[in-house]
């Protein structure tokens, strides 16, 4: 039988592992950081008392700011890695609790430098800008600045909000170890009996089994953990959303949804936009669901069928060969682009690649300006796994381009256009694959990875992204929210999106919003779906060979932060700002069942 079970930490060779020593040496070298950064902070004001008398002063001042900034950046990432490789290290945790403590006194330690900056007015910063050429970087800053004034409050509020970063990040901090580090599940058992343990780690690839009665045994087992807490669980979602309106009413926002995109300048219509296109839709995905009920040969699909290999020749792709298959599959952007990714996932350690007890759930890449990108994954050797390390790459490729660019000030960028890029990678190699594997079998197995990737961003994110905003709605309106609340809706939802192919479990299915951490970051799942919609749009320029495509791309990596997000989009290529590109995207998946559809053909 197939093996499910995760090693200990400290069995995970060092190759395997994420460079945590090209961050800091050591925890001791990591303290020293941290004890020197609490200093700087003390002073930082009173050495900066003259920020605002000079152009030159102010410039100095926006350095300082934005480099101290940095390096408590750097002391949470590389407490934050530690802990996510390995939930049960006390000491990483203890670590990571002190560098969330550090990053919320720099932020209340900061919070007098913006109220301060706009008494200053926009004419005397406009004539600055124009005097002082290291201050001419921050003009994007200012512009973005002036545009929030309305919503930026005095220098004693603004500390205050920035002391509550530490204490709000509680609640998410809580679900997460409950989640990761404290739930023991039941083990799945297959049909011929034989226990399997269940990890965060290893449930994703049994779902991928083709074993039908451990994927439901398992599946089962796994919700009923969360549906055991669910009045925890639910009492942690309910005080986040608590927390942000808290938040976004102290700042005299008119709504959550308002509040979210109005960080990024985005209008609220592309929220809206995205999901009306996917409710129009749902009939697409329902006819794929039949197909891979007809496919698998079961009467009833279940949620749990939706990962089940539909080609009995499953391959098998170790890491080495998925780095190389995701390289090839970037080519079309250059030798440059695609070394450096080569060189993070062979030479550097990028990526902390295999499944370990403690590791947390899912995959993502992390980093900040002065470090390499780095990604936490759960590799098992399947194309599932090398669709999420191109995905994650896309983020990591992301961060290096704009970080090896941009100015501290703009070194980062917003989730709207994150995730472009991962989805990105994902697309241009799963076109490679189709177009270079000449197996039947094969071509089935990259159209399950494509439609199981679609599924998440485009069918499941869109339908948590529904679920979000009628939760925040009734917290805005004053209602309570109950476990049974969000169950009943979740499951409705759902029942929905499946239509009559699939058999929705309502307790189980209804409990789905439990297992996803992202909704105590708000607003975050919807720009999944439009990230994908992005990310397919730019694909296809650069695969038809389009003059400018692979240069307006590689511009928009390297934008990060120096322009709002539709706008970076609009540089590469594809309006966001519309529903178009959604629409032209269910199109791009349609034509996958399609193809599905005529290779499974009896």
């Amino acid at each position: 039988m197939e093996s499910f079970q995760v090693p200990p930490r400290d069995e995970t060779p060092m190759k395997h592992r994420w460079n945590n020593t090209s961050v800091f040496p050591n925890t001791k070298a990591w303290t020293k950081e941290y004890e020197a950064i609490v200093v700087v902070l003390g002073t930082f004001k009173k050495e900066t008392a003259k920020f605002n008398t000079s152009a030159a002063d102010l410039a100095g001042t926006l350095d300082a700011a934005f480099t101290l900034a940095n390096r408590a950046e750097k002391v949470y990432l590389y407490a934050g890695m530690a802990q996510s490789v390995d939930m049960t290290d006390s000491d990483a945790t203890g670590r990571l609790s002190q560098a969330r403590s550090l990053f919320g006194q720099v932020s209340a330690g900061l919070a007098f430098l913006e109220p301060a900056i706009l008494k200053l007015g926009e004419g005397t910063l406009r004539s600055w800008i124009q005097a002082e050429p290291d201050l001419a970087k921050y003009e994007h800053y200012f512009n973005n600045l002036l545009r929030k004034a309305k919503t930026i409050r005095s220098e004693e509020v603004e500390e205050l909000l920035g002391m509550l970063r530490d204490p709000f990040s509680g609640v998410s901090a809580a679900s997460g170890f409950l989640r990761n580090a404290d739930f023991v599940f039941k083990p799945g058992v297959d049909a011929h009996g034989e226990v399997v343990e269940i990890s965060q780690g290893s449930f994703p690839k049994i779902l991928t089994a083709p074993d039908r009665e451990l994927r439901r045994t398992s599946w089962e087992n796994y919700l009923d953990k969360h549906l055991a807490f669910k009045n925890t669980l639910t009492t942690n979602l309910e005080t986040s959303i608590k927390q942000n309106l808290f938040l976004i009413r102290a700042r005299g926002h008119a709504s959550t949804l308002e509040a979210s995109l109005f960080e990024h300048n985005i209008p609220v219509d592309v929220f809206h936009n995205l999901i009306g296109t996917f409710q129009e839709h749902l009939p697409v995905w329902h006819r794929y669901f039949a197909i891979r009920r007809k496919i698998l040969g079961v009467d009833t699909l279940h949620p749990y069928d939706m990962w089940a290999p539909l080609s009995p020749d499953k391959p098998e792709v170790s890491y080495e060969q998925a780095v190389k298959w995701i390289c090839e599959g970037m080519s079309p952007l250059g030798e440059q682009y695609v070394e450096a990714m080569r060189r993070g996932c062979r030479e550097e350690r990028w990526v902390d690649i295999y499944p370990n007890q403690g590791k947390r759930q899912g995959a993502f890449s992390s980093g900040t300006a002065g470090t390499h990108p780095f990604i936490v994954m759960s590799f098992n050797n399947t194309l599932l796994s090398l669709s999420t390390l191109a995905h994650e790459l896309g983020h990591s490729m992301h961060s290096y381009h704009t970080r090896h660019t941009q100015p501290l000030v703009y070194s980062d960028y917003s989730l709207f256009v994150a995730e472009v890029a991962s989805n990105f990678n994902q697309a241009m190699v799963r076109d490679h694959l189709l177009e270079n594997g000449c197996d039947p079998s094969f071509k089935i197995a990259v159209i399950e990875e494509a439609m199981a990737n679609f599924f998440r961003y485009f069918f499941i994110m869109p339908t948590l992204a529904r679920f979000e905003l009628e939760m925040h709605e009734r917290v805005e309106n004053g209602e309570g929210l109950t476990a049974d609340i969000l169950i009943e809706r979740m499951a409705d939802l759902f029942q929905e999106g499946y239509g009559e192919e699939v058999h929705v479990d309502r307790e189980r299915v209804g409990i789905t919003w439990a297992t996803f951490g992202h909704l105590y970051s708000d607003y975050y799942v919807y720009q999944y779906a439009t990230g994908i919609s992005g990310a397919h749009a730019l694909a296809a320029r650069v695969l038809s060979g389009e003059d400018g495509a692979v240069e307006d791309y590689l511009n928009f990596l390297r934008a990060g932060s120096s322009r709002y997000p539709l706008d970076a989009l609009s540089l590469a290529g594809v309006n966001l700002r519309e529903p178009q590109p959604v629409k032209e995207t269910f199109a791009k998946m349609e034509k996958m069942v399609d193809l599905l559809d005529e290779l499974t053909e009896d």
